[in-house]
């Protein structure tokens, strides 16, 4: 299991990024949440077993079909021990 805190830069708000990172995050079986941050970019929390976290972050390098991430930064977290993802506002 392992907790990471992503944030991610580009044009990813308004291409759909947070609802097809939280369906992905729903299919993988990852608990956490995505939101947007106020200078355009995203932040989100995922918590789950490696390789799912590693495939939602492979993910998150590219996003959606209409994103254009420029930059992701992880960081590793403590384990919080959620249940469920879901989108912030």
């Amino acid at each position: 299991m392992r907790t990471v805190r992503v944030k991610i830069s580009g044009r990813v708000q308004g291409v759909f990024f947070r609802a097809s990172c939280a369906r992905l995050a729903e299919d993988l079986g990852l608990s956490g949440w995505v939101r947007n941050l106020p200078h355009g970019g995203l932040e989100a929390l995922f918590e789950g077993p490696d390789p799912a976290v590693d495939h939602i972050l492979a993910w998150c390098r590219r996003g959606p079909p209409h994103a254009r991430v420029e930059r992701v930064e992880v960081q590793v977290e403590p384990p919080l021990g959620g249940s469920g993802f879901r989108i912030e506002r």
